[in-house]
Parts: structure tokens; C-alpha cells; sequence
């Protein structure tokens, strides 16, 4: 955990880089979103994000990070995370696919992602999208001044499993600023009160991973693409926020 690592604190000018970082990354999503249909490859979403970071001047955050080889991660129903775009993954209709997108502007990284359904979805995947994503603004409403770590993780777990859902435990959301992860982790599950406590000038990125089935979780040959182990959906929604006297700022927001 980097939990014991103290969190970097933003000033205002920071934090308006950052707001500007992430729209920009939101109107590369929201286009991307426009994109989905039957038939598209996930490679292509790859192809789209880089010619939208050439074209608004910025540098895609994730590509060479860790050694990740793309711009976009794009996951697709069981898939929960880091699922590399491929030519011969092609969707169709029914699927739910997540897109998880960093871009660097002036030094700053914005991170969200989105989970869209394929044309005509089921009734538990509509489901598993309207919990995370509403487990997300529940989230952020807990991100204040005095509030703890555990109050955000909390809000997401009690959402998803108040459905039969379950939150994804291997991964976290974090804080960002001049690097993808800084401190502190932001667990999907935990207890209220508990953790660091949250101040003004934090910026985090809170990104709820939930799942049907299992929280299990295996990762695929290729080394990246995350799965829930008994194959059921999972989807995948994340805002960057930062923490102001005023309250939670969503700067992921178009």
C-alpha cells in the first residue's frame, strides 16, 4: 500500500492543469463512446485515441507506462482492466466495453475511464453499469476535507454489494498529478473512518471496479488484461477529483 506515503498536495494553478488535462481526455472518450457499435475491433479505439492526442496536443499517459505497450486500455464483459486493444477482438452486440484512458498535458496526467454498453445489452449488465457508476458519485461525495480514505472505499463497497454485486479488491484507484500513481490508495472496499484523511489540495483519481459474480480476479497470458476468474461481467468507471474547500471537483467532466 502507498498509504504510509504522505499525499502530494496541489495548489490552485496545479489543480486548474489538471482540470484542463481531463477534459481534454473527456472529449477523447466521449468520442471514442460515439464510436461504439457491432462490428468495430477494439484496435480501432486505439487508432482513434492517439490520432485525438496528436490532434489536441497532448501525450498519451499509459502508452510505455510500466512498460504497457498502448495508448487506451479497452476491456470487454469479463475483462476488468488493462485489456490491450487487438485486431481481432471485435465487438458485438449485447457486450459492455470499458475504456481506460490517461493523457499528459503540460506536465500533468488527467485518468478516467468509462464503461459503454454494444447496441442492446441485458438487463444485469444495465444493472452492473448504473451501480458502478452511481457507486463513483457516491464516492466523490464522500471525497472532503476531514473525511478518510475508508469513507470513499465504503460508499463504493456497501453500493455494490447492496445489489448482490461485488467490488474488485486487486486494484485501487490513487492519487494523480505529475504521475499516473501517487499516494494514497483508494481501496473499492473497506471501512468508514479508517485511512488517511483527505485534505484540501488532494487530487484523486476514485475508479470503481465491480463485478456480477466473484471478486476473484486472473490475469491473461499477455501479461495485462485482468479477469474476473468465474467469467462474469465487470464494469469500470473513474473520475478525477480533487479535494477543495468547497467540496469534491469532478475534473473529468466535459
Amino acid at each position: 500500500m502507498i498509504w504510509k506515503r504522505h499525499p502530494i498536495i496541489k495548489n490552485s494553478k496545479e489543480i486548474e492543469i489538471l482540470r484542463r488535462a481531463n477534459g481534454i481526455l473527456m472529449e477523447i472518450l466521449f468520442t471514442i463512446k460515439e464510436e461504439v457499435k457491432p462490428g468495430k475491433c477494439t484496435y480501432e479505439f486505439e487508432e482513434m485515441a492517439l490520432e485525438l492526442c496528436e490532434k489536441k496536443k497532448v501525450i498519451p499517459a499509459f502508452k510505455g507506462y510500466r512498460g504497457y505497450p498502448y495508448a487506451l486500455c479497452v476491456s470487454v464483459n469479463e475483462e476488468i482492466v488493462h485489456g490491450m486493444p487487438r485486431r481481432d477482438k471485435v465487438l458485438k452486440e449485447g457486450d459492455i466495453v470499458s475504456f481506460d484512458f490517461g493523457v499528459i498535458y503540460e506536465g500533468y496526467v488527467g485518468d478516467a475511464a468509462i464503461t459503454v454498453g454494444v447496441g442492446t445489452i441485458s438487463s444485469i449488465a444495465e444493472r452492473l453499469l448504473k451501480t458502478t457508476e452511481e457507486a463513483l458519485y457516491l464516492a466523490i461525495e464522500k471525497a472532503r476535507i476531514g473525511n478518510k480514505i475508508g469513507d470513499i472505499s465504503y460508499a463504493i463497497q456497501s453500493r455494490a454489494e447492496r445489489e448482490g454485486f461485488s467490488v474488485i479488491r486487486d486494484f485501487v484507484g490513487h492519487g494523480v498529478g505529475r504521475s499516473l500513481h501517487e499516494p494514497p490508495e483508494i481501496p473499492n472496499y473497506g471501512k468508514p473512518g479508517r485511512g488517511p484523511k483527505l485534505e484540501a489540495g488532494m487530487v484523486l483519481a476514485i475508479e470503481p471496479m465491480v463485478a456480477v459474480g466473484s471478486h476473484e480476479v486472473k490475469i491473461l497470458e499477455d501479461g495485462w488484461t485482468a479477469v474476473t476468474k468465474d467469467g462474469s461481467l465487470s464494469a469500470h468507471f473513474e473520475h478525477s477529483v480533487a479535494i477543495t474547500p468547497s467540496g469534491p471537483l469532478i475534473l473529468s467532466s466535459l
